[in-house]
């Protein structure tokens, strides 16, 4: 199953030093059956970006706990697109919500997905507004929307290291 896995930039250094990385609470998104379903129309791939798109958004929310820490933040979504054999489907949560058992490994990887440079203040002022816009806030859905505009730029596994060195 491919899952995408909402990162960080320093949660993707992790996953270049050690060549594993450990989802936040193992939650990651994919194109579940719920999330099909709640969909009147579209093909895999296009529910997969859907997926993708839910996992942009939570990578929003590991920006905004970043803001708290020791580090000043690198505004920059990203996601790990990465073939998994086990994980749960959890409807529960959310369409497209399902929870790693396990380590994501290195190996695994199809692809990482970033923002890029010109995105970043509008991905600042997303993270300041993501709860507001959770709760329906309509101004903050308008704030969100201009960081979600912003497409993450497509990168192979090879290019990570040389990425996260580049940053």
């Amino acid at each position: 199953m491919r899952v995408y896995v909402p990162a960080t930039v320093p949660m993707l250094r992790e996953l270049v030093d050690t060549r594993e990385l450990h989802a936040v609470g193992g939650t990651a998104f994919a194109l579940t059956p719920t999330l099909r379903e709640a969909y009147a129309s579209g093909d895999d791939e296009e529910l997969a970006e859907a997926a993708m798109a839910e996992a942009a958004r939570a990578a929003l929310r590991l920006l905004a706990e970043e803001v708290h820490g020791s580090t000043p933040p690198m505004y920059r979504r990203a996601v790990i697109a990465v073939d998994v054999t086990g994980a749960t489907l959890r409807p529960d949560l959310d369409d497209a919500v399902v929870k790693l058992d396990g380590p994501i490994q290195y190996k695994r990887i199809a692809s990482v997905h970033m923002d890029l440079a010109e995105a970043e203040p509008a991905v600042a002022k997303a993270v300041d507004i993501i709860d507001a816009a959770d709760l329906g806030d309509e101004d903050a859905e308008f704030v969100l929307g201009d960081a979600e505009d912003h497409q993450l730029a497509w990168y192979a596994t090879q290019e990570l290291p040389f990425l996260i060195d580049l940053l």
